[in-house]
C-alpha cells in the first residue's frame, strides 16, 4: 500500500536531478523505445509524453496520484491537439511536396523543430505540475508495489484513468499493449527480460 504519509527524500531528490526532458531523450534514444512509443500513440491513442512522464516517476520510485493526474492529463491532451497534433499534421502532409521541393523540405524540417519544442513545452508543463502542487494535494507518491511487473504498473497508470477519448478498452484490450509497454519499461527495471 502506498505511504500516505511521507514521501522518501531520496527518491524526489534523484527526480529532481534527472529533468524530464533529459531522461526522455535518453530513454527514447534506448533500443524499440521510439518505435514502442510511436505504436502506444497511433494505435492507442496514448499521449507520448504523459507514457514518458509516467516512465520517468517510475525511475525514482515515484508515481503520480491518479485524481490528480487525471485533471493534468486533460490540460495536457488540450496542449497536445492544439498544438503538436495540428505540427504534426502539417509535417505529415509536407512530405510527399518535400521529396520534390527543397524550400518545402526546409519548410517540413522548421516545423519538424517546432513540433519536437511543442513535445518539450509539454514534458516541462508536466515536470513543473510535480513540484508546483499547494500543501494540501499530493500528486506523488512512493511506488506502492515495486516487486510489481512494470510493464503491468504503467498499464495501470496509463489506463486506469483513461476518459473515453482513448482506445484502451477493457484490461483484456490493455493487456495487448503489455509487450510494447515492456520495452518502455525494461530499461527502467533491471529484473525485467525482455520478450
Amino acid at each position: 500500500m502506498r505511504d500516505s504519509i511521507t514521501l522518501d527524500s531520496t527518491r524526489l531528490q534523484r527526480l529532481q536531478q534527472t529533468p524530464l526532458w533529459d531522461f526522455a531523450l535518453a530513454l527514447y534514444a534506448e533500443p524499440g523505445v521510439e518505435a514502442a512509443c510511436l505504436t502506444l500513440q497511433e494505435k492507442a491513442g496514448l499521449d507520448v509524453c504523459e507514457v514518458l512522464f509516467h516512465c520517468w516517476l517510475y525511475s525514482c520510485g515515484l508515481e503520480a496520484m491518479p485524481k490528480a493526474v487525471a485533471r493534468q492529463r486533460e490540460q495536457r491532451r488540450l496542449w497536445q491537439c492544439h498544438v503538436t497534433e495540428i505540427l504534426r499534421g502539417l509535417r505529415r502532409d509536407l512530405k510527399a511536396s518535400a521529396a520534390e521541393s527543397e524550400s518545402i523540405a526546409a519548410l517540413r524540417e522548421t516545423i519538424k523543430r517546432a513540433e519536437l519544442m511543442a513535445e518539450r513545452e509539454n514534458l516541462q508543463r508536466w515536470q513543473a505540475w510535480v513540484w508546483e502542487a499547494s500543501g494540501e494535494e499530493k500528486r506523488v507518491a512512493n511506488v506502492a508495489e515495486m516487486s510489481l511487473d512494470a510493464a503491468k504498473w504503467l498499464r495501470n497508470q496509463l489506463f486506469s484513468t483513461q476518459n473515453d477519448q482513448c482506445s484502451g478498452g477493457g484490461l483484456e484490450e490493455q493487456n495487448i499493449w503489455l509487450p510494447t509497454l515492456q520495452t518502455l519499461t525494461c530499461p527502467l527495471d533491471p529484473h525485467q527480460v525482455p520478450r
